[in-house]
């Protein structure tokens, strides 16, 4: 299959915001893959959800600012291109970053426009076509007529999409391909997609989508003062603290212990301590779902980003200094017995049974919002990062940001300066859409804190692209530099260092909630209110 068919899947997926479309745009591709075999569903299947095989291929951002001029005929194949990003993972050591940049120049060389900016988003992870991994499941169900639960489920108990699509998409046959799916089970070892969370933006709404009542239960793990007041009886929830770690997934088979992260990265070498954890357990076979995070001497979580850093790194050194405490919520396997279909009680209670309670996350059972409320308010004063509110009667789903489970975190506001913006690209071509985030100095000038385009409806974006085009200063085709007039108030979930940034301070998961007409730049706030906002980031 040429890379220029999935190409122009990608661009086409990029104008319309018609899920019913996408998935026909999806399975169609994917069809067309099938056809040419399993080397090539496998890969399309990857692209289509953005992403390429190689973990890492030492190309970064930077290296993408220049490109060769296009081909004006499509060359390139699927497989190739594939075996070319496999080739540049592989290099390492003295003259592999030259090497590297030679075959990224004969590889955009070689690709059309289309071919390039696909390319670029899959390089960069900034691939904005609207096709996410559940969307593309249902497509893969859709070309293989096959039900879409049994193919989610598959894609669940395999970790992976793309082995998934050609089982499903590469058999003779609908017996054939069933049995295929059937197949993937759970696997010591072998790790499943994690059950994800949707957000709510506060507890009560939290406890409406989830049809909780009024009423407390006493908790099952410890909780803070204050949790789990009466009233009158209703649907109890489970509310769990969420921490601000890294998800893992932690696999024991007897001696043997295997740590993954959230995209099923094998991390196990790096976190000794969550191994020791799994291997004091009072079970032969595990699989239990949790985070771990770095914890200071005070018993309050160190900033995500100590985390992040320390989990990243294979020193010896470094991860014999900085422990990694784990907490884990969930179990999905004990000593021969499957729970993923078992209602969360039933799991809580195998995993109360196996686990010490110093290890796992502090939860409340309550029917009652104010009690979850306490109990958020009380957590989120200690440090940590929100809550997730659970029905009791689901399963484990997962891969799947369901109904079942729904986090919420506190929301943090500024009001900063727009310094510059982006041009918009698929979608959004013709429009300025990223927009730079600073806040005022103290001295007359703004420090950038960060980017986004999140949050932003059709309105907006039509209306920022007439507003930043009269307050345009500079323009290099790409980012348009403007005067710092344009006050937005931004919602985000935190800060994280950043050597990027001036400041060295960068907002977390920021999102446009509307422009401030009512205020000038010099009421913006200022990066000491940021700064407050995050005693414990060191410079």
């Amino acid at each position: 299959m040429l890379l220029a068919d999935v190409a122009a899947t990608s661009t086409a997926l990029t104008a319309t915001r018609s899920r019913l479309a996408k998935r026909g745009l999806l399975a169609t591709a994917l069809r067309q893959a099938a056809a040419d075999g399993p080397d090539d569903v496998a890969v399309a299947a990857r692209y289509l959800a953005g992403e390429l095989r190689q973990r890492r291929t030492g190309l970064g951002w930077r290296s993408l600012a220049t490109l060769p001029p296009p081909a004006a005929v499509a060359s390139l194949t699927l497989t190739g291109v594939d075996a070319v990003f496999e080739e540049m993972a592989g290099l390492g050591g003295p003259g592999s970053a030259g090497a590297r940049a030679d075959l990224a120049a004969r590889l955009f060389a070689s690709a059309t426009p289309g071919e390039q900016r696909l390319l670029r988003g899959l390089v960069s992870g900034e691939l904005r076509q609207g096709a996410l991994d559940a969307l593309l499941l249902d497509a893969v169900a859709e070309a293989a007529a096959l039900p879409p639960d049994e193919v989610r489920r598959a894609a669940m108990l395999a970790g992976d999409t793309a082995a998934v699509a050609t089982a499903a998409l590469c058999a003779p046959g609908p017996d054939e391909a069933h049995a295929a799916l059937a197949a993937f089970g759970l696997t010591l070892g072998r790790p499943v997609r994690p059950m994800l969370a949707q957000s709510a933006p506060d507890v009560a709404a939290a406890f409406v989508l989830l049809g909780g009542g009024s009423s407390a239960e006493p908790a099952t793990a410890a909780a803070p003062a204050g949790a789990g007041a009466g009233g009158p009886a209703g649907r109890a929830l489970v509310v769990d603290v969420k921490l601000d770690g890294i998800r893992i997934q932690v696999h024991r088979r007897g001696a043997e212990v295997r740590v993954f992260t959230r995209s099923l990265d094998d991390i196990t070498a790096r976190v000794p301590q969550v191994v020791a954890a799994a291997l004091a357990a009072s079970a032969d076979d595990l699989v239990l779902d949790g985070e771990a995070l770095v914890v200071g001497a005070d018993g309050r979580p160190r900033p995500f980003q100590e985390t992040s850093s320390r989990t990243a790194t294979r020193d010896a050194d470094v991860v014999a200094a900085a422990a990694v405490t784990p907490f884990f919520f969930d179990v999905l396997h004990v000593d021969g017995a499957d729970l993923l279909d078992a209602p969360l009680t039933q799991r809580l209670a195998a995993l109360d049974a196996v686990v010490p309670a110093a290890q796992v996350v502090q939860r409340v059972v309550t029917a009652d919002p104010v009690a979850a409320q306490a109990a958020f308010s009380g957590w989120v004063a200690g440090g940590q990062e929100g809550v997730v509110v659970k029905d009791p009667d689901a399963p484990y789903a997962a891969g799947r940001r369901g109904a079942a489970w729904v986090k919420v975190k506190p929301r943090h506001t500024l009001d900063l300066v727009v310094l510059a913006v982006e041009r918009g690209s698929g979608r959004r071509a013709g429009l300025l859409s990223n927009i730079h985030l600073g806040a005022r100095d103290g001295a007359g000038g703004f420090v950038m804190l960060g980017k986004t385009f999140k949050g932003m409806t059709d309105e907006m974006l039509a209306w920022q692209t007439r507003r930043f085009t009269e307050l345009a200063t500079d323009d290099d085709g790409w980012v348009v530099q403007l005067r710092p007039e344009q006050v937005v108030e931004v919602a985000f979930d935190g800060l994280q260092r950043s050597s990027r940034y001036p400041g060295g301070v960068a907002l977390r998961f920021a999102r446009v909630l509307r422009y401030r007409d009512d205020k000038g730049a010099d009421e913006a706030d200022t990066i000491e209110t940021v700064l407050a906002l995050a005693p414990r980031i060191e410079s």
